[in-house]
């Protein structure tokens, strides 16, 4: 099936764009609102593993079950994205189910139940944000998508300093209430506070730019029309076999390459669930430390923002990219040689502001790089984001407690790694900027 090349404008006023930009715009605010939570599971709460028995590695392998359970349903979650006309309901439904299961995990007698609430929560959430980013491709131009992904991205870090916040108050108000102790009520919360919020997304996420009820036939002819001008074909579709599709994504050495920058990125990431754990060291009670992990989450959603922005103004990648991972590098060298207070607290800004900052680039590079068709992109991105993620299934054993409070081998593990992932990103826009070369003027360019 050849792809269809689009011919006329919509014959919209000026005044009609500026209303269906302002339309489009606010619906990522809706997505970056669910996106905290999955944030929230990254907090390690004093006292769980005393509660349910766990021993040695135990909170660590109930961390790398969630994500085995994660990575088994991106691919087909976003196959089935592709097909469907109401994504907004198929996302929504999957947030709500994931609620009930966390609201579950607050009720687990023993390590085996929290180790099944995790696998399954994993496996609900896969289907939220690789689904958002495609859907967010399916609404944004190449020169849009990065600022805009990190406005959905922005909401897992502001979540961040938010849960952090709730913590400390749920630790000190609600420790022991009914019975129960504080991490239960955590979960039991959050997961009433998700489910309320996936009631009130069916009516605030969009569907595809020509299935969204609420906008106007025009508004949801030029939404269709910016993409078309933007790539030069309309988000089609082809009618070839899933298998085949399959097949012409997974030959592409694109893909796997970018599947491999993504690993080496969610290696170093794994310091994440950490934070509070490092925190600790610092010796201060258990309010103070929760509400010293806020910070570290505020300053990465601004410096994001600047970054993103700055990649869709000058339509840009790959520097845009591999930059701000020299902060990251900086700041695990920084948390590896020192136990101070002071320096050790500003490394985890310089590590997640630096990570973060890259992160939503590459997430719009993706799009950028398969842009067409429509099951291309959505095979693609859930191909990157699952085999990128199997990292997060090992990377937690690289903290155990024997280590700490330096954990020396995974902060020189986790440099290493950016060091590592910074070489590839310039490998990948070797080969982009070399396909490009060889395409002809009217062919479909590569974001670089």
């Amino acid at each position: 099936m050849s792809a269809p090349v689009y011919d006329e404008k919509p014959a919209l006023t000026p005044a009609d764009a500026a209303l269906d930009n302002d339309s489009l715009d606010i619906q990522p605010l809706g997505l970056a609102e669910e996106e905290y939570q999955h944030a929230v599971r990254k907090l390690r709460w004093k006292g769980i593993e005393k509660d349910l028995g766990m021993k040695g590695q135990n909170f660590n392998t109930a961390l790398s079950v969630f994500f085995c359970g994660y990575i088994l349903g991106q691919i087909p979650s976003n196959i089935v994205m592709s097909k469907i006309k109401r994504p907004s309901i198929y996302l929504a439904c999957f947030v709500m189910l994931w609620g009930m299961v966390s609201a579950l995990t607050g009720i687990a007698n023993d390590y085996s139940h929290l180790i099944v609430t995790r696998f399954f929560l994993g496996m609900l959430e896969a289907p939220f944000f690789p689904g958002c980013l495609f859907l967010l491709s399916s609404w944004y131009t190449k020169r849009e998508l990065a600022f805009r992904t990190s406005i959905l991205y922005t909401g897992a870090h502001l979540s961040g300093a938010w849960a952090g916040l709730i913590a400390a108050g749920i630790q000190g108000g609600l420790d022991g209430a009914r019975g129960k102790e504080s991490w239960r009520w955590l979960f039991i919360i959050e997961g009433a506070i998700t489910v309320f919020v996936g009631l009130c997304a069916i009516a605030i996420l969009p569907d595809f730019p020509g299935s969204t009820w609420w906008l106007t036939e025009k508004e949801r002819k030029l939404a269709q029309f910016r993409l078309k001008r933007d790539v030069g074909v309309e988000d089609f579709d082809d009618d070839l076999p899933m298998k085949q599709r399959f097949l012409r994504t997974w030959s592409d050495y694109k893909v796997w390459l970018m599947a491999l920058i993504y690993a080496t990125m969610t290696t170093a990431g794994g310091y994440n669930s950490f934070v509070p754990t490092v925190i600790a060291q610092f010796g201060r009670s258990r309010v103070t430390t929760l509400l010293l992990t806020a910070p570290p989450y505020c300053v990465p959603a601004i410096t994001e923002l600047i970054v993103s922005y700055s990649s869709d103004r000058f339509r840009e990648r790959c520097f845009h990219y591999t930059i701000p991972m020299i902060l990251a590098i900086i700041g695990f060298i920084i948390a590896a040689s020192t136990t101070a207070l002071a320096p050790r607290y500003v490394s985890i800004f310089f590590m997640t502001g630096g990570l973060s900052s890259s992160f939503t680039v590459f997430l719009a590079w993706i799009a950028s790089t398969f842009p067409r068709p429509r099951t291309t992109r959505a095979i693609a991105y859930g191909t990157i984001n699952a085999f990128g993620n199997m990292a997060q299934i090992w990377s937690p054993y690289l903290y155990p407690p024997k280590y700490g409070p330096r954990y020396v081998p995974a902060f020189t593990v986790s440099a290493i790694m950016v060091f590592l992932c910074i070489c590839l990103s310039f490998l990948l826009r070797w080969c982009l900027v070399r396909e490009n070369r060889r395409m002809g003027p009217n062919d479909i360019k590569h974001a670089l």
